[in-house]
């Protein structure tokens, strides 16, 4: 097992080895299983999609999105904060009102 994806609704899978780019991983989702030819070196704990992912679209780890996808991710491409843009913590994004 060179990825992990832990639940069907991930779109993303980490990385329990260094990876080389060009590498085609085979990770099991569900009762599935998926190659995964990779687009970039990926790095222990890092994650890389499982399939496309449109700007704007959730990233999906752990049955949870942890964020939105800052530009089109391809299948195979390293998903960081590079082209994720965090959804928690985000003061931007609360709405204002209440005189707060």
């Amino acid at each position: 097992m060179r990825a992990i994806v832990l639940t069907e609704k991930d779109n993303v899978a980490t990385a329990v080895e260094n990876l080389s780019a060009g590498a085609e991983v085979r990770v099991s989702v569900g009762t599935k299983e998926l190659v995964v030819k990779l687009v970039n070196a990926i790095q222990f704990g890092h994650k890389f999609a499982l399939k496309g992912i449109s700007q704007g679209g959730e990233v999906i780890k752990y049955g949870e999105v942890m964020g939105k996808a800052a530009t089109d991710i391809a299948p195979g491409e390293h998903v960081h904060v590079h082209n994720v843009e965090s959804q928690r913590g985000r003061g931007d994004l609360a709405v204002k009102g209440g005189g707060q």
